[in-house]
């Protein structure tokens, strides 16, 4: 019991933090809470611990970098966080196709438009590159909210103020899902029921199968194709530009349609590579875009080939 309500102490104090920290950011310009954000996070967060997965991956991904061009990524990556979770409060007040300064602009969206027309289910999916929080009000303002897997905060209340704001930045209430089987099960339904769905897909999955990405095995979740597969649902693969401090630009890609040969293990192993390929592309074109903070690989391959460069 002591316990428990030490855990419920500390999950408040650490919900008031939060609040606090999301007030006054609000507070700020949308512009100065980037540039703080991403100021504070360049300097600090080469130096912790995590930056060494970062560091590892890199090499292993791109070889040919030396390690002054690898730091400069790590310091992009840390920067692009921090602006991230500056600008999150300020998403649901971002206009869309301002001409200049904070707001958000889109480009590809006939497919949108398109697919917004034709009514029907359809798999959106992106990586964490760029402001991926700004990927669902981006959507939803053509029409197609989207429902997304989700893994909750471990403290329940800091949870609920996350939703909350990203509820409040897509403007229209939308189901979320627990990664886990039951949520698959659920996010299968609504699918079913016509329904569309979002997918932050560049992360490792123990679970799901085994792909490649920059060349190594990359065990990558399944979800995306064997929905698509099944339902023959079109996939619009669409990431997030950072074009400056909270200006942002979404960049959708034509829609994939999948190819259903009747081999299903064939089907989903291909669509999936397609959609690793896909990530590779944008993150090739903008390392310091994308999350390296997390082990994408299998730690003995990253070491072994870390190893082996030495």
């Amino acid at each position: 019991m002591k316990k428990q309500s030490e855990a419920s102490w500390a999950h408040r104090a650490e919900a008031m933090l939060v609040r606090a920290l999301l007030a006054f950011l609000r507070k700020l310009p949308p512009r100065a809470a980037s540039n703080l954000g991403g100021n504070i996070t360049k300097t600090l967060g080469p130096y912790l611990p995590v930056s060494r997965v970062a560091d590892m991956n890199l090499r292993l991904a791109m070889p040919k970098l030396t390690s002054r061009q690898r730091q400069q990524i790590i310091r992009e990556v840390w920067e692009n966080l921090g602006r991230t979770v500056a600008e999150f409060p300020h998403i649901p007040s971002l206009q869309k196709n301002t001409p200049s300064g904070p707001g958000w602009l889109v480009e590809g969206d006939e497919t949108l438009r398109e697919l917004a027309a034709k009514g029907g289910p359809v798999i959106f999916f992106s990586g964490h590159i760029g402001n991926w929080e700004m990927l669902p009000p981006a959507v939803a303002s053509y029409g197609m909210a989207f429902a997304s897997f989700y893994r909750a905060a471990g403290n329940p209340l800091v949870d609920r103020i996350i939703g909350d704001l990203r509820r409040r930045a897509i403007g229209v209430d939308v189901p979320m899902f627990a990664k886990g089987a039951q949520g698959a099960r659920s996010a299968l339904r609504h699918i079913a029921q016509g329904g569309h769905l979002g997918v932050l897909g560049d992360q490792k999955m123990n679970d799901g199968i085994e792909a490649r990405l920059f060349g190594h095995p990359a065990m990558s979740a399944s979800a995306t194709a064997a929905f698509a597969l099944k339902h023959n649902c079109p996939i619009v693969a669409g990431r997030i530009e950072r074009i400056g401090p909270a200006r942002l630009k979404l960049i959708v890609e034509p829609a994939i349609i999948p190819e259903n040969t009747g081999d299903r293990q064939a089907d989903i192993l291909r669509l999936t590579q397609r959609l690793n390929d896909q990530i590779e592309t944008w993150v090739r074109a903008k390392p310091g875009s994308w999350l390296w903070l997390h082990r994408r690989w299998p730690k003995e391959l990253t070491r072994s080939h870390v190893e082996k460069m030495h």
